[in-house]
């Protein structure tokens, strides 16, 4: 595609960029530590007070294929696209309950990522191996999905340079580019350098949704003209029937699993287990739905879109042959905004996929190293060789998921995300389940995480990798749900009938209870 590049958009976009750059460098110096120890470079130290957490984890979860994907969905499908509302706000619950447990006993013996914890609980590395690995196979497309988000934004930006490289044919410039200061500042400065662009990046994102909801429906007519403009049909989910529970079950079951699934998330727990303490954690399970707040107006973007008729709009025709609905909120940015403001929204979600993506990064190379390289291949590695192997992964890892960029479609990266979040629910019994009950048998929860992960996968295989609710018939009726539910379902049958013909006791719990509540 071919955008026209505006010098005020660039300039403005490129200065802010330049400045999350330095300030990633500089963060290797912001409360500084032994980045020579996996605790400092892949968790700050553990130093990280209520404010730095917030951002921190504001920035993890509400990513930059969030600002593009939650109001390309509202665009396309209509109100289906806000099942993330509810499940962003419903999953806190959970954070204040579980994630102080989990804080207090990986602080008490030093466990740097959730598959550490399962195999201190369980004493098990198979299981933690299962953990480990669903993390960064889940984590990988995730990545991918940040970088989709980033080129969008460029290609909206005229930034659309190609180099021919062998073997991988064209490659975006501007992407390789932001991919090897990524990299970089990560390698150096380690989780310290999201935290602190983290600041900026919400800063901007507030910005640009506080403007974007007062600015634009002024200059539609209002939110009537805006909800008007938009087909009915869009507007509510269809009701149930004599022979189906309809969309509205699917919606509730996927705002289900989706919020089961969000916080076990490798980079979701880095983002915990960085905090200074168990009460920062809940005080951050309080505010953070600030941010939900904030994900509601920005799916209202999606009507807005629909609203300013950029769909038939010549001047962005290019961009949406090229990203499809993805090309929604550019286009509606590009078309409502002076080229200054325009500038500096796509910098927000520029920055927005820079963050998560380092701290996935990193919540991979800590689950590589812990889990699989010291575990496994090298049991007496030294701390210093623990933080060089994993500052090497976090490099792999991101040029991983450039290759999904580059060498794949994206829609590929989108299908194994839907996947992975499926594949992170299975984890579960063993992570969530496990900071309350040592009952399950170890080998039968890997009998049940084998069982959720092969159902899960072959029900979205089954509807062509287009979506993750599953029709399932009961008695002649349709019950859609989220794959993810009915596969944890079966996981967890499958565990406790395991456990009961094994035997509870197996292995060794190197925990007590005091550990989770200290």
């Amino acid at each position: 595609m071919s955008m026209q590049a505006n010098p005020v958009t660039l300039t403005v976009f490129l200065g802010l960029f330049a400045l999350v750059t330095g300030l990633g460098f500089f963060a290797a110096r912001w409360r500084a530590g032994d980045l020579s120890n996996l605790h400092e470079w892949g968790l700050g130290g553990r130093r990280f007070g209520t404010w730095v957490t917030w951002f921190l984890l504001g920035g993890d979860l509400y990513t930059a294929y969030t600002f593009i994907a939650v109001p390309a969905l509202v665009f396309g499908a209509g109100a289906p696209g806000f099942f993330a509302v509810p499940y962003t706000i419903l999953m806190f619950p959970l954070l204040f309950l579980a994630f102080p447990r989990l804080w207090s006993v990986a602080h008490r013996h030093g466990y740097v990522t959730a598959a550490d914890f399962v195999r201190g609980r369980f004493g098990s590395r198979s299981l933690s191996l299962a953990v480990a690995a669903t993390g960064i196979v889940a984590t990988m497309p995730y990545i991918a999905l940040q970088l989709v988000g980033m080129q969008v934004v460029l290609a909206a930006l005229g930034m659309n340079f190609s180099l021919h490289v062998p073997g991988f044919g064209a490659v975006d410039v501007p992407l390789l580019i932001a991919f090897a200061v990524l990299a970089f500042y990560t390698y150096s400065s380690g989780l310290r350098a999201p935290a602190l662009i983290a600041v900026v990046k919400d800063l901007l994102v507030y910005i640009t949704v506080i403007a974007a909801i007062i600015y634009i429906p002024a200059k539609l007519g209002g939110y009537g003209a805006i909800f008007d403009a938009a087909p009915q049909t869009q507007l509510t989910l269809a009701p149930a029937t004599a022979t189906s529970l309809g969309p509205q079950f699917g919606y509730a079951t996927l705002a289900l699993g989706s919020l089961l699934a969000l916080f076990i998330y490798p980079h979701a727990v880095t983002g915990i287990l960085s905090s200074s303490s168990r009460h920062v954690i809940r005080r951050n399970a309080m505010i953070l739905p600030a941010y939900s707040v904030a994900l509601a107006l920005i799916a209202l973007l999606g009507y807005m879109a629909i609203a300013s008729g950029v769909k038939g709009d010549p001047a962005y025709a290019s961009g949406f042959a090229a990203f499809g609905n993805n090309f929604a909120v550019p286009a509606l940015f590009l078309k409502m905004f002076p080229a200054w403001f325009v500038g500096l929204a796509f910098a927000a979600i520029a920055i927005g996929a820079l963050v998560p993506a380092a701290i996935m990064s990193i919540a991979c190379a800590n689950l590589f190293t812990r889990n699989i390289y010291k575990e496994w291949l090298k049991p007496d590695c030294t701390p210093q060789q623990e933080a060089s192997v994993a500052k090497i992964v976090s490099i792999v890892v991101k040029f991983g998921a450039l290759l999904f960029v580059l060498e794949l479609q994206s829609t590929y990266a989108i299908q194994l995300q839907l996947l992975g979040g499926i594949w992170m629910v299975q984890t579960l019994p063993a992570v969530i389940i496990g900071l309350y009950t040592r009952w399950f048998n170890p080998m039968g929860l890997l009998a049940g995480w084998t069982a959720g992960i092969v159902s899960g996968t072959v029900m979205v295989w089954q509807l062509a990798l287009k979506t993750s609710t599953y029709p399932l018939v009961l008695f002649g009726l349709t019950v859609p749900t989220y794959a993810a539910i009915l596969a944890l379902a079966l996981n967890i049958a499958v565990a406790v009938v395991a456990t009961l013909i094994l035997g509870k006791r197996a292995g060794t719990d190197e925990t007590v209870p005091g550990d989770y509540t200290a």
